[in-house]
């Protein structure tokens, strides 16, 4: 079984991806799994369903920002890799909100990166060829794209968002302190995630819920702007695989080869509301508005994934249409889960108009 014996630290575990990658690694490989995680308010433990009290598991309320705690961490598991996911990642929080985006995912990769580094540098000769630090980013670094092309690997970064420049800013420590320290590091940058657990906040998550609901169902600008839509179970498989045979030193893409306009998604959502929980006033498509545009909205992204396919032998497992059958199915299913986090507080209103 991959990674027997191995341990493995996940930061930010308790987010959407990172949790969908330990519920990966306890149920299909042999990883001892150790979740970092200072549970933000976008954090939910119960996106971790028979992980207490697993053998292969363990929990640390920890910062990344914090370089002694996790120095102690490090000494205390002594783990054969890092999978970094411990991010802000909304982009209109972070048009609002900048500060803490720079402070976790800026202050706090270099953090991690020197602590990754002091650790493995204690490695015997025969260890240290064999750790790993992942590093897992986004799509919008890239910036925006026009209305052909896919974003490469080898593009040069141009990001237009405080959350695209803090991750951008990210990606680069990790590639000086492969090219200057020597520490074996791997980055991935992936396309728009959705499914199960996924916070409230984003896209399909806040239009479901808010179909549910029988509210308003606001689009931004003219709705025609597009992303490259990734099942999140099948973003975890390509990071597994990714950490697993990846080459040191080198990027790669992740993307669901899914285009489509916020629009569509915002429809094919109504349309499968419609199907499973029909509502008392109709098709839910007559609840779509079209609201102001975000700040600085870029206006395309989409990933050329032919590396990881090519090299690793990943293809996603779910089209669009069958992952998001799934993700709608799911949240009608388990409307205690996010439930529970409205109850303690979140407000479903929009931020970020500058």
């Amino acid at each position: 079984m991959r990674f027997d014996g191995l341990t493995i630290f996940v930061t930010g575990g308790a987010g959407f991806i990172g949790s969908a990658v330990i519920r990966l690694l306890l149920g299909g490989t042999g990883a001892r799994v150790v979740n970092i995680d200072k549970l933000t308010y976008a954090a939910n433990l119960d996106s971790l369903p028979g992980a207490a009290g697993h053998p292969r598991y363990a929990f640390e309320k920890q910062c990344i920002c914090e370089g002694t705690g996790l120095r102690e961490l490090f000494d205390k598991y002594q783990p054969d890799a890092v999978m970094n996911l411990a991010a802000e990642s909304h982009v209109d929080r972070s048009i609002e909100g900048p500060a803490e985006f720079i402070q976790t995912n800026v202050v706090g990769t270099f953090t991690l990166l020197q602590e990754a580094l002091r650790y493995w540098r204690t490695l015997t000769p025969q260890k240290r060829p064999q750790f790993r630090f992942l590093h897992v980013s986004t799509d919008e670094v890239f910036g925006s794209l026009g209305p052909e092309g896919l974003f490469s690997e080898t593009m040069a970064y141009a990001p237009n968002s405080p959350y695209s420049a803090s991750k951008a800013s990210s990606d680069h420590l990790v590639r000086a302190w492969r090219e200057t320290y020597e520490l074996p590091t791997l980055v991935t940058n992936c396309s728009n995630n959705y499914g199960p657990y996924q916070f409230p906040e984003k896209l399909i998550p806040h239009m479901i819920i808010g179909g549910l609901a029988g509210e308003p169902l606001p689009v931004y600008g003219d709705g025609k702007n597009v992303r490259d839509w990734l099942f999140v179970e099948d973003h975890a498989r390509a990071l597994t695989l990714t950490l697993a045979h990846g080459k040191a030193g080198d990027t790669y893409n992740v993307g669901g080869r899914s285009e489509r306009t916020n629009l569509d998604v915002v429809e094919r959502i109504c349309d499968l509301l419609d199907e499973i929980a029909p509502g008392p006033t109709g098709a839910r498509r007559n609840l779509i508005s079209f609201v102001t545009d975000r700040p600085g909205h870029d206006r395309r992204y989409a990933m050329d994934a032919s590396k990881i396919e090519r090299e690793l032998g990943w293809r996603p497992e779910e089209s669009f249409e069958s992952g998001l059958a799934k993700t709608v199915g799911w949240f009608c299913d388990h409307r205690k889960w996010w439930q529970d986090i409205l109850d303690r507080g979140y407000q479903r209103t929009r931020i970020g108009l500058a």
